[in-house]
């Protein structure tokens, strides 16, 4: 007998996922548009530092169970950089959606947040918001300032996310989260508090706007 959606959700299976999408730090592998404003070292090393406090401080926190969703694959589930312990799963090839899709189909059923690393703002309060926004909606989506999102997070219950969710998003430009949005369909889709991500040194927080620009 197939039971209610609660109580679906109350099984050990239904547990709370953060998957954090990262890339191995290098020069000229991370934040292009940040390198080309103050040097590719530079961006490298101020995305090194966020990057590596967001995980740390996400995966001390029990409500949920905190990945990193590493590329390259091979590079960077060897990798001596991330902390020892913190799960990995490697994105695989594509675009961001292509290897979004591929992580809500990947993962156990249950509620799953993905977000990028360069959103200094991120604290353990947003992450639990979008959590808590999935009682009453199949999709959670943290907005940011430029017009994409530095979350989205879906409920996953009878299926894991709907078709052709990232088919059309115009990554990388301001009708990102409108386009998720409309890929969502019928999905009801809870906006939760919006952030600012780093693509520019003018979106770096001030004490590293002095330190790395």
């Amino acid at each position: 007998m197939r039971g209610t959606a609660d109580q679906e959700r109350a099984r050990p299976s239904w547990r709370r996922r953060l998957l954090i999408f990262a890339k191995e730090p290098r020069p000229g592998w991370v934040k292009s548009r940040l390198g080309r404003e103050i040097g590719s070292v530079a961006a490298a090393a101020w995305y090194r530092r966020q990057a590596l406090s967001l995980a740390r401080r996400m995966a001390a926190d029990a409500r949920w169970e905190t990945w990193i969703a590493v590329s390259p694959d091979a590079e960077a589930l060897s990798s001596r950089f991330w902390p020892r312990g913190l799960r990995r799963w490697p994105q695989g090839r594509g675009d961001l959606g292509a290897r979004m899709g591929r992580a809500f189909r990947a993962f156990p059923p249950g509620p799953l947040a993905i977000i990028g690393a360069d959103a200094p703002g991120v604290e353990h309060a947003h992450i639990a918001e979008a959590f808590a926004a999935l009682g009453a909606a199949e999709a959670a989506i943290g907005p940011a300032r430029d017009g994409g999102y530095w979350l989205i997070a879906l409920r996953r219950g009878r299926r894991a996310a709907p078709p052709g969710l990232f088919d059309r998003v115009r990554w990388s430009t301001e009708h990102a989260l409108a386009d998720t949005l409309l890929g969502l369909g019928r999905e009801r889709a809870a906006l939760i508090t919006t952030l600012a991500d780093v693509d520019h040194a003018a979106d770096l927080p001030p004490k590293d706007r002095a330190r790395w620009s």
